[in-house]
């Protein structure tokens, strides 16, 4: 009975660590485009391609005139040419395709532990307000060594 625990307890671990490595691995930097860091990020974070699936990059894309109340109208080529990229370094496919990376299973799960309290914070101000903890979101980089939550 001791062994057959122990192999389980080995599998779940082994189960728990290739979840966990499936989850760095879509957060893996790729080479950033200079287009899409001065165009998304003159507004926000120019949010890494791979935190939303292809189709969720489409659906935005689409409706650039209206992007969360502001007009992103671009250039149609700029336009065309940065959605080739969104979606070469877009992540997995989700059902249905989120407007918001907050509307992922991905990001619920990565901070499932920050109380409602912390993103009302003035210097936060909700969470998709990346670089407020994330000091290296600009560049992609979301490691948990990079964070430090304003008070």
């Amino acid at each position: 009975m001791l062994i057959r625990f122990s192999r389980l307890a080995l599998l779940s671990a082994g189960l728990c660590a290739v979840s966990i490595g499936t989850a760095a691995a879509e957060q893996k930097q790729f080479p950033v485009d200079p287009t899409w860091q001065a165009e998304c990020g003159s507004c926000h974070v120019a949010y890494p391609p791979q935190l939303l699936p292809a189709a969720s990059w489409d659906r935005i894309f689409a409706t650039l005139g209206d992007h969360f109340g502001s007009d992103a109208t671009l250039d149609p080529a700029v336009a065309a040419d940065l959605l080739r990229y969104a979606q070469t370094h877009a992540g997995r496919a989700a059902n249905p395709a989120p407007l918001r990376i907050t509307e992922t299973r991905w990001f619920r799960h990565e901070h499932d532990e920050v109380p409602m309290a912390t993103w009302q914070r003035k210097a936060i101000g909700s969470p998709a307000n990346c670089a407020a903890c994330h000091r290296q979101a600009d560049t992609g980089d979301f490691s948990e060594r990079g964070i430090r939550i304003p008070r």
